[in-house]
Formats: C-alpha cells, structure tokens, sequence
C-alpha cells in the first residue's frame, strides 16, 4: 500500500533526472527505475514487518504468561501499520481472532476470523469450525476449501476436514477429502489412518495431533481431561516381565 506508492513515486521521478541531465536512453531510464522502485520497496516493506514481527513477538510472550487481554491490546495497535503494507491487517486480525478462540470467545473471535489472513491455515480453520457449530455447513466446506488450497501441503488441515463433514454427516465426502490430501500433501500416515477408520466406520483418531488438535475445542474438557490421564497411566506403567 503506502510502501508501494512510495516506492512506485521514487522510482517514475527517478527517470526525470536519469534522462535529463545524464541523457540516458529512456529503455535504461525504465530498468534503472524498475530496480530502484523494487530495492526501495523490499526496504520499506522489511521495516514495516520488522516492526509488525517484533509487536507479535511481545504478544506470543503475553500470552505465555497467560495475559490474553494485554497480548489482543499489541495486537490491536499493530493495525497502525495496516495501510503501510499489504496483507498486515489480514495477518493481525487472524492472531486476534485465533487468541480470542483459544479462549473460547468464540463470537468476538468471529469477525476477526472471517478477515484472516487466508494462508494463516489455524484461523481458517477455526473460522470453518465456527461456522460448523453455527449450523452453516456450505460456509464451512467454502472456508475449508480456501484453507487447503492456501496450506496444501499442511495435512492436518486436510484431516480436520474430512473431520467436520463426518461430524455433520457428510462421511462419503470426508472420505473423497482425505484422498484428496494424501495426492496433495504426498502422503501422510495420520491422513491414511483415517481413511482406514472412516472406511470401517471408526471414529477419526483427531487426538494424534495433541495441543494442535486440541485448540480447536471439539472435544468436551472431561472427555480431554480423561484420555490424557488414561495416556500418562499408560506411560507410566511398569514393564511385564
């Protein structure tokens, strides 16, 4: 945005002098000014996220001394840098909106999601979960679609999926999307367990994935509470000899 008109002025008026009073030909004139608009531009836009980075930073440090509202205050801030460079606003609103779920504060967390940046996979995906639990199943594949071709390579996406359509219903498409991402992402032994449950009519085993899939608040915290208590008895049983 400003970083791109700033850099795109700097380097048209350039051809004025270049031409002028060195007489250059305007063919070198246009290459002298195309790499100084992209040097000043990669300038500009690196210290525009050097300071977008180092507010982040602040907050994943506020929230790891548990100061939610402290950490979605620096994140709020960092929208003054919105106009400066393309796609700050869609990566703030996405840390806000993934915060404001974790802590299940799930319709503030709402419209922040719905203005995510797209290749944030984590806000796309709880924005499709959001709209899962609001009964919008076509808003929900509509997200998820946009969230595996933005994180094709990410399986967990794929999973979580081919997760909610099974939840709703929908365990033939669940299937379809779980082929899909084992081409997508070249393979992947959680996505092919998967498979394996949905074809024998199993529940998907989402608990795999540990703290990524837990986020996400689709399990009730008893049910959590109680299978990771039966994980660490399991763990700390001693050896049949």
């Amino acid at each position: 945005m400003l970083n791109f008109l700033i850099a795109f002025v700097f380097g048209t008026l350039a051809v004025v002098p270049l031409h002028l009073v060195y007489h250059l030909q305007l063919l070198y004139c246009g290459l002298i000014s195309m790499v100084l608009f992209a040097v000043v531009y990669l300038l500009l836009a690196r210290r525009t996220m050097n300071k977008v980075m180092a507010l982040m930073q602040g907050a994943q440090r506020d929230v790891q001394a548990n100061r939610f509202e402290k950490a979605i205050a620096s994140l709020q801030d960092g929208f003054k840098y919105a106009p400066w460079q393309f796609y700050v606003k869609g990566q703030i609103n996405a840390q806000i909106g993934t915060l404001l779920y974790l802590k299940k504060d799930f319709a503030k967390a709402m419209p922040f999601l719905e203005k995510a940046f797209v290749k944030h996979w984590v806000a796309m995906s709880m924005l499709a979960v959001s709209y899962m639990k609001r009964n919008k199943p076509e808003k929900m594949a509509e997200t998820f679609e946009k969230a595996t071709t933005a994180s094709r390579k990410e399986p967990f996406v794929w999973n979580l999926y081919a997760y909610c359509l099974d939840k709703i219903g929908q365990r033939d498409k669940a299937l379809s999307i779980l082929q899909k991402g084992i081409k997508k992402t070249g393979g992947d032994e959680r996505l092919e367990a998967s498979i394996v449950a949905i074809e024998q009519g199993k529940r998907m085993k989402m608990e795999d994935y540990g703290d990524v899939w837990y986020q996400f608040h689709l399990e009730k915290t008893g049910a959590m509470i109680k299978k990771q208590t039966k994980a660490a008895q399991g763990r700390r049983k001693m050896p049949r000899v």
